[in-house]
């Protein structure tokens, strides 16, 4: 290799090692932030207990927010979930199903329980609610989003339709999005519970 071919590589290698510490002193290299789901709460429970995100602790947790006078995905969201639990045969003792309202205005700890007593919903369902400032405190921990729509004691609730894995720990593990099917759901809270 000639003299000047050489220069030429070290000029390249130079300018390289140049760009790649300003990219690592801008933070352009350093690992970017994983954002987390899940986090401190105080609530009350379907029989006006008071509960915080220690609930969480001991089992797998699937961990839904909506509301008791949803028309469609709340429902629908449980009534799925009911059935992965019975499709996971003896492991769905392993599972508890959390709701958490995000309508507190009208959903008090006697509604949840009214609600939640539903034959098509998982049995030992913990229900949750609080003061619009608890609730929103979980919401946010949780990434969701949620607004009322319409005005009158007939107003509906647009809020977010995932429903959130955790781990015994505590820990977020996965989103179970809304639409799979209790087969797919089983499946995926199975291989989470596998490691």
């Amino acid at each position: 290799m000639s003299r000047r071919n050489l220069s030429l590589v070290a000029i390249c290698l130079l300018g390289l090692a140049l760009l790649v510490g300003i990219g690592w002193k801008s933070g352009l290299f350093t690992p970017q932030p994983v954002a987390t789901v899940g986090g401190p709460f105080k609530l009350v429970d379907q029989a006006g207990k008071p509960v915080d995100q220690s609930v969480l602790k001991g089992k797998w947790t699937a961990v839904f927010f909506g509301f008791t006078y949803c028309p469609d995905v709340c429902p629908t969201t449980l009534q799925v979930l009911a059935q992965a639990k019975d499709r996971l045969g003896p492991k769905g003792k392993d599972l508890q199903i959390v709701f958490i309202s995000v309508d507190p205005e009208r959903d008090t700890p006697q509604q949840l329980a009214a609600y939640l007593n539903s034959d098509a919903f998982p049995k030992g369902t913990i229900g949750l609610t609080g003061t619009p400032e608890q609730v929103a405190v979980a919401a946010k921990a949780y990434r969701v989003f949620y607004e009322k729509a319409g005005t009158g004691s007939d107003y509906l609730v647009n809020h977010s339709t995932p429903t959130y894995l955790m781990d015994p720990k505590g820990r977020f593990n996965r989103v179970l999005p809304f639409g799979i099917g209790p087969d797919e759901v089983a499946t995926q809270v199975a291989n989470a519970m596998r490691g």
